[in-house]
């Protein structure tokens, strides 16, 4: 259907982009853009000049077509002789004749102010850095409305992808009773090893056969036995939280409990755990987000972080068809989990920059609000003066968990968004088990992620909560 006439325009037009921040994500998209017609990465911003350079060099681009530019003058010269630009000056890029805009430093404060700026001077902006989307997305996407323009999740990374999932679903009349994500690590039982392993976790999995196929068990008794025996490897994380919040800000959607569920279970046996109790799951009602980790031998397919909905079964004898010709139906026949199997980064990303740009269309949703944040709750002692240091692939924080819970406004007594406390210091003394509040930190002075978490509470909030 619209990809099609995304084929189409693109042919008419060439879509002029801006990278900001070369990791991985923007590394293939890169590379994928050589390959895409109507798309030109014209510009890398990140603040390691060799790192910008070397993902064009990775995609094929010429040594003698990279121009490391100092200033807006020199970057506009190299992009009317056809080269490519690269700089550590992301706000002098984003001036340029471009398009669109992709923010994919996964910095919080960096985000904000790169998002706040591209929208000013004019650009879409495809939102790929979601520490910033979770705190800030539904003001950037109401403001790019306002101008005409189009502030966008990424096809590519689960929240777009689940999105479009879940409006598909809608659309064809489904009832929605969860919708998800795996985890970005499977948790691969080798049975002759007895061991359970996760990326480089692992844990002693004697005895796990039992525990391998559910039987005459309840599910909720299966999920709770799984998550003790292996309970040395994490099964919840912070960008889950992120991810799904994205999703519920934007689709109306509710976590069943704050830290999720994130049950281990295999594939097959999604349908018969994210539903509700009264069909025999382990939720407290329909129209829910979470997460699983899935479960899987080493010679099973992986989900590989992909997204699913299970929606309700009204027609059975149809539902019945369908799990003959493979499809993933529970025991009782009364639900089935649909699913997408994969997220491929900026190999898949095109599509969402074509759409913004020459069609003036999000990869996600129009109602996004501020329904949901993502919170931080100690879970250990914390002194007076520790700061709030955001580390490590997770970007997490160290003795600090997420909870997804109702968004309210960042004041006094209330829970401070988990990125919005990161790198900040700690006030007074922080007891395990305590929500961190704004009156337990030492507010940034000069923080733009901050100034625009005001202004966005200003336009979606009143005394009450959420207007």
């Amino acid at each position: 259907m619209y990809l099609e006439t995304l084929q189409r325009s693109a042919r008419e037009k060439i879509v002029r982009a801006l990278i900001i921040g070369a990791g991985e994500y923007g590394f293939s998209l890169v590379s994928q853009s050589r390959r895409t017609p109507g798309l030109s990465v014209s510009a890398i911003g990140d603040r390691s000049i060799e790192r910008g350079a070397q993902a064009f060099r990775h995609a094929g681009v010429p040594e003698e077509a990279i121009v490391v530019c100092e200033n807006r003058l020199q970057a506009e010269k190299a992009l009317a002789a056809g080269k490519v630009v690269v700089s550590n000056d992301a706000l002098m890029l984003i001036q340029l004749p471009i398009d669109i805009v992709v923010e994919s430093t996964g910095s919080p404060e960096g985000a904000a102010v790169h998002a706040d700026a591209a929208l000013k001077h004019g650009k879409h902006v495809v939102m790929v850095s979601k520490e910033a989307d979770i705190v800030l997305g539904p003001l950037f996407h109401h403001r790019a409305e306002a101008a005409g323009l189009v502030y966008s999740p990424v096809d590519g990374d689960q929240p777009s992808l689940l999105m479009q999932l879940i409006l598909w679903a809608r659309v064809i009349g489904l009832d929605i009773l969860c919708a998800g994500k795996t985890s970005e690590y499977d948790f691969v039982y080798d049975r002759s090893a007895k061991r359970v392993t996760s990326l480089d976790r692992a844990a002693d999995a004697t005895g796990f056969d039992a525990l391998w196929a559910r039987g005459d068990r309840d599910v909720r008794g299966l999920v709770d036995e799984r998550a003790a025996a292996v309970s040395g490897i994490p099964q919840h994380t912070v960008p889950d939280l992120v991810e799904m919040g994205i999703v519920a800000n934007a689709t109306g959607l509710v976590p069943d409990t704050p830290a999720f569920h994130a049950p281990i279970a295999r594939t097959q046996e999604i349908a018969d755990i994210l539903v509700p109790t009264g069909m025999g799951g382990i939720l407290g009602g329909t129209n829910r987000v979470d997460v699983v980790n899935q479960l899987r031998r080493p010679d099973e397919p992986s989900f590989a972080g992909g997204v699913f909905v299970v929606v309700r079964c009204e027609d059975r004898k149809s539902w019945e068809v369908l799990r003959a010709k493979g499809h993933e139906v529970n025991r009782s026949g009364d639900a089935a989990m649909i699913y997408r199997p994969s997220h491929l980064l900026g190999v898949e990303s095109a599509t969402t920059l074509l759409a913004a740009v020459l069609h003036g269309m999000s990869s996600g949703t129009q109602d996004v609000r501020p329904r949901f944040d993502v919170i931080g709750r100690t879970t250990r002692f914390l002194p007076a003066g520790s700061v709030l240091t955001v580390a490590g692939h997770h970007h997490q924080i160290a003795g600090v968990e997420g909870l997804l819970v109702e968004a309210r406004r960042v004041e006094e007594v209330n829970p401070v968004p988990f990125y919005m406390m990161g790198d900040n210091r700690l006030a007074c003394d922080v007891p395990a088990g305590a929500v961190i509040t704004a009156d337990m930190l030492q507010r940034p002075t000069n923080s733009l992620l901050w100034t625009l978490r005001r202004e966005m509470e200003a336009v979606f909030f009143n005394k009450g909560g959420l207007r």
